[in-house]
């Protein structure tokens, strides 16, 4: 017999069934929204494994293991709209729109950054010393940092776009 208590029943499985597979399916960025009230500990100290599941297998290349996209691949490179670039690590926001610019490199590029929210260090992996910027909250890597920008800093952030995402204001 069908009753309202197994109707309730039902309706509840039905509900956890669909999250479940909306989580299985792939859909990692939408589990990052649901998680971004975690402390900044806990963003630095999620294991390998932790961000595999997390993240697609290209972001985890670039933010994880520091990794470079092509050039001219992302789709953030056309974006003109008002709004901020936040972490697609962790939701971060990290630039303002109205800090990119097109510098002709192939990737998205800013001239400034949103105080406290990208931490550097010196980089030597192509010999030559570079600045690498990654977000402050959960170390993930961005991209480098330049000296042939626009005023008013005369800095060049150059993103990896697949390490950021756009929400619009």
């Amino acid at each position: 017999m069908f009753t309202r208590r197994n109707f309730g029943l039902t309706s509840a499985s039905l509900v956890a069934l669909a999250a479940c597979s909306s989580a299985n399916a792939g859909d990692k960025r939408a589990s990052n929204k649901m998680e971004t009230a975690m402390s900044d500990d806990q963003w630095a100290n999620l294991s390998a494994r932790e961000w595999q599941e997390r993240l697609t297998e290209q972001e985890f290349y670039v933010l994880r293991k520091e990794g470079t996209e092509r050039p001219f691949t992302s789709p953030l490179n056309d974006e003109k709209r008002d709004g901020t670039f936040i972490c697609a690590g962790c939701d971060l926001p990290l630039f303002k729109a109205d800090t990119k610019f097109d510098s002709g490199t192939g990737w998205p590029s800013f001239f400034d950054f949103i105080k406290g929210n990208i931490e550097t260090k010196r980089d030597f992996k192509l010999v030559l010393p570079r600045t690498e910027y990654h977000c402050a909250r959960c170390g993930g890597h961005q991209g480098h940092v330049f000296k042939d920008g626009p005023a008013p800093t005369g800095l060049r952030y150059c993103n990896n776009g697949i390490a950021l995402n756009f929400v619009p204001a």
